[in-house]
């Protein structure tokens, strides 16, 4: 392999993704250091979808790999397929929809060489219109994740987020908040998390807007109260960490709704 690949495993779940998945593929390739693999994984899409895969795949084997799956399980089981398939040390995730920073990876990966410790590391992400000329920061702030951080609010939009592959975890069989509960269970395993101050991906409609799974506000929110109740059972969160963290989840999705109202 050329050492001009970095030694990081993409994975794209993709349902349904025909309109928009060449253009995640594209920031990929447009990055300034590129990673060794790219892998999409066709969560059962029924509708021409896997034809355009493998042709782009096609187009830029062996570096760009399909993985078929019979049944539609939900973005995190396909995470976990393309997690399984890979053959690098580090894994990232980017949706069909999303994109990235020309130097998302450049940067990320420097800063993950500079910090050995780190085994997750994610950065900030807004909306794409949003993103005119946007320069990244050459060397970001960056904040250690703590269990109250990530209570308070999901500090590690999927889209940005690069792990150790040899991780003993997996997502859940979710189809909601099964990224928020995976980063959770590893801040309170004691692995290092990270995130950098600096915008590095991209989407293109607001994470909770009406439409698709972002915009189904209640089962979010209840698979969010979910997620903390397993973390509670299983990870022994206390029971006043627990019913506060509960209570502000609650009330952060109020909030979504009122302003889901508002658009």
């Amino acid at each position: 392999m050329s050492n001009h690949y970095l030694p990081i495993s993409v994975i794209i779940p993709c349902f349904r993704c025909r309109e928009t998945v060449a253009r995640a593929l594209g920031s990929i390739l447009n990055q300034t250091r590129l990673p060794a693999e790219i892998l999409f994984v066709d969560d059962a899409s029924g509708d021409g979808s896997l034809d355009l895969l493998f042709e782009l795949a096609h187009e830029h084997e062996p570096r760009v790999r399909v993985i078929t799956l019979d049944q539609n399980g939900g973005p995190g089981l396909a995470r976990n397929a393309g997690w399984d398939s890979a053959t690098q040390p580090w894994l990232a995730f980017l949706d069909a929809d999303d994109t990235w920073h020309p130097r998302k990876l450049e940067i990320q990966w420097s800063w993950l060489e500079s910090h050995l410790d780190a085994v997750l590391c994610g950065h900030a992400s807004q909306l794409a219109a949003k993103a005119v000329d946007l320069e990244a920061e050459e060397m970001p702030e960056a904040s250690r994740l703590s269990l109250i951080s990530m209570l308070l609010s999901d500090r590690l939009p999927t889209r940005s987020v690069m792990l150790r592959r040899d991780l003993p975890f997996r997502f859940r069989n979710k189809r909601y908040s099964e990224d928020y509960l995976l980063w959770m269970e590893i801040i309170m395993a004691g692995y290092p998390a990270y995130r950098l101050e600096s915008v590095l991906a991209f989407c293109f409609r607001p994470d909770f807007s009406p439409g698709g799974l972002s915009g189904r506000l209640w089962e979010h929110e209840k698979a969010e109260l979910m997620a903390l109740r397993t973390l509670r059972e299983e990870y022994k969160l206390s029971w006043w960490v627990w019913g506060s963290a509960t209570v502000w989840s609650f009330t952060k999705y109020l909030r979504r709704l009122w302003l889901t109202w508002r658009m």
